[in-house]
């Protein structure tokens, strides 16, 4: 048995009559209604038994009976294991093309987060600090948007949408406990309502199945679109974890970064499992260990390459170790800067390092590579653009990106003078800050607005420093607290 504390769903029946029963019931349920399917495929064992399982019943009917779409949808979130987003990507082509010979109502999507909602983007662009279970951001923007606004569509072309889920109760308590409250809320047999999709319905064919059954299944049955289970299998050997990570729909799916199936960037969890035994186990694969450092150093304790300034330039008290610190925020300039040079140089090491097949591994686009640029010199005021030189270090070759609004960017001379002015990094960030705020209202008739960032910039910058910063921080508590009520009013304007 697999360990995972649970009887096999083919001990009563056994296998092929199980199989069959549940042939038919997917065949009923297809039948029962025009609402249009979405099922969840990751590539991973599970979601690829699912889909197995209702290509077979369309296989199976007559084709007057094919009466309605089956929309196979497949979510990239841009940081997924190379080696396994190769994988998916060649399935779902081979998924597409094979539906196609065989006249079957299957199309295949390849959901990707917006450029703005990118793992890069919001880390290396915005600041946000590496994931954390207290600060998870990265699930709902790489995962949960791309499926649930593709469901939603669905939703308002068709009124309703059924998922098609490979989640089983095995997997684990947490999700056996989540699964069980749906069961209690099922419309129309095997349908649960879906409390953060109005309108869409799940349906888990799979749910009682261990894991033994999930392998059984594949490697007893032929995959109809042409990709060897047997591969599938090789993919998870070796590896502590035998999970894969599934369609995510809403905040209650834990963490995949232990999972073969999940993102290498991860570090909801202390080790990812999965690349290590991929590099210990097969030589090929020793090019990935680049990406498996720079997945170490994101887990690493982060709080001093953080501004002492929340995202939006507040200060928040907390107490560390008894004493009164300040809550960091966004990763600093400097920070964000050395991060996009290990990412590039990690970039660099596996094409140089991998095999033929994976010399064009992508780990950020320029298309994100644009996006941070923009972000840095447009809403962080970093006029110097220092994206395209770094990149030029990092990569020994000219930033391929267009040119930015001159009127934004300052030249490195203008840089080491204003620097040489301001004599310290704080004023230097401040006296930059209002230059790019100056320069972007300077060709409006009209000016609005330009006061109130002004005031939003000045007080962001108005500490010397961190220690500076507590300080006041701390003063404007005690005062709020009534021990110092004459500087009230002033704090409050803070």
């Amino acid at each position: 048995m697999s360990g995972e504390g649970r009887r096999s769903a083919f001990s009563e029946l056994g296998f092929r009559k199980t199989v069959a029963l549940l042939l038919e019931e997917i065949s009923e349920l297809y039948w029962s209604d025009g609402i249009p399917w979405v099922v969840g495929y990751s590539g991973g064992k599970d979601s690829t038994a699912t889909l197995q399982l209702v290509w077979m019943a369309l296989a199976a009917m007559p084709e007057d009976r094919r009466t309605k779409q089956v929309h196979v949808i497949s979510t990239d979130t841009l940081v997924e294991n190379p080696v396994v987003a190769g994988w998916v990507n060649a399935s779902l082509g081979l998924m597409a093309a094979a539906a196609e010979r065989s006249g079957l109502p299957i199309s295949v999507h390849r959901l990707t987060p917006d450029l703005t909602n990118s793992f890069w983007v919001n880390l290396i662009g915005r600041g946000y600090p590496a994931p954390r279970p207290k600060f998870r951001w990265c699930t709902e923007r790489l995962k949960i948007y791309p499926s649930n606004r593709f469901i939603s569509e669905m939703v308002r072309e068709n009124g309703e949408a059924i998922v098609v889920l490979g989640t089983r109760k095995a997997e684990s308590q947490a999700r056996a406990k989540v699964m069980a409250r749906a069961e209690a809320r099922r419309v129309r047999g095997r349908l649960s309502p879906n409390e953060s999709l109005p309108s869409a319905y799940i349906y888990s064919p799979v749910e009682e199945w261990t894991n033994d059954d999930i392998w059984m299944f594949l490697t007893q049955t032929v995959n109809p679109w042409d990709v060897s289970n047997d591969e599938l299998m090789n993919l998870y050997q070796g590896a502590s974890p035998d999970g894969e990570c599934p369609l995510v729909i809403d905040s209650s799916t834990p963490s995949c970064g232990d999972s073969r199936f999940g993102c290498w960037v991860c570090t909801m969890v202390e080790q990812d499992k999965s690349m290590q035994a991929m590099i210990v186990n097969d030589s090929q694969k020793e090019w990935m260990r680049p990406l498996l450092e720079l997945r170490n150093e994101l887990d690493e304790d982060d709080r001093e390459l953080r501004d002492f300034r929340r995202m939006n330039g507040q200060l928040t008290l907390y107490r560390r170790a008894g004493q009164d610190a300040l809550i960091h925020g966004p990763y600093t300039q400097q920070a964000r800067e050395m991060w996009l040079r290990k990412l590039l140089c990690a970039q660099r090491k596996a094409r140089e390092a991998a095999p033929e097949d994976m010399k064009d591994v992508t780990l950020v686009s320029l298309e994100e590579l644009e996006e941070i640029r923009r972000i840095w010199v447009t809403e962080k005021h970093e006029i110097e653009d220092s994206l395209p030189r770094i990149y030029a270090e990092e990569c020994g070759e000219p930033y391929p990106g267009g040119r930015i609004d001159d009127a934004m960017a300052l030249n490195a001379a203008d840089v080491a003078v204003l620097e040489r002015v301001c004599g310290d990094r704080m004023h230097f960030q401040l006296v930059r800050e209002l230059l790019s705020i100056e320069r972007k209202h300077r060709t409006m008739v009209k000016r609005p607005g330009i006061y109130r960032e002004l005031e939003e910039a000045i007080r962001r910058g108005a500490f010397d420093g961190e220690e500076d910063a507590l300080a006041f921080a701390v003063a404007r508590r005690d005062a709020l607290n009534g021990e110092t009520p004459a500087a009230i009013d002033a704090l409050l304007e803070y």
